[in-house]
């Protein structure tokens, strides 16, 4: 288990400059069957022939790898103020908390992060359709009991 780890690290530290390598083999006329051989990262067949397009249509700005951010931006003040706001008015929808945590906090969070993180704490966005169960239930719940106080 951990040398799978330890191969995940060394793909991510690896990745750019593996990726290069593959380009400039395929770029001088070697096959792909040529270059992954000797690749020390496994790169799909279809994934190299569109880096490949990629590098000839915008050069190596296409090697660089687009992800970024952090994968636990929430924390903190933001996630503490994003827990505030949940817990006052629990029916606030996500990106209109994405839209006060972008002001207040020059933070970009996406609302699927927002969701996860607010199941997480426990303060999740009710949905109209429980809260009309919900409503329902009471209304039911009312009843019953107007009918044995009768």
């Amino acid at each position: 288990m951990e040398e799978k780890r330890e191969l995940m690290v060394l793909e991510r530290n690896e990745r750019k400059p593996a990726r290069e390598q593959l380009i400039a083999a395929m770029l001088e006329g070697r096959t792909f069957r040529e270059v992954s051989a000797e690749a020390p990262v496994p790169v799909k067949r279809a994934m190299a022939y569109r880096l490949l397009r990629a590098v000839r249509t915008r050069g190596n700005t296409a090697l660089q790898d687009g992800r970024h951010g952090h994968p636990i931006k929430l924390r903190g003040e933001a996630r503490v103020f994003l827990e505030a706001c949940c817990r006052e008015a629990p029916c606030t929808p996500s990106p209109t908390l994405q839209v006060a945590l972008r002001e207040r906090f020059d933070l970009q969070v996406s609302v699927s992060q927002i969701n996860r993180v607010r199941v997480t704490l426990g303060v999740s966005n009710p949905s109209r359709r429980s809260l009309r169960e919900k409503k329902r239930k009471q209304g039911l719940l009312c009843q019953s009991q107007n009918g044995k106080k009768e």
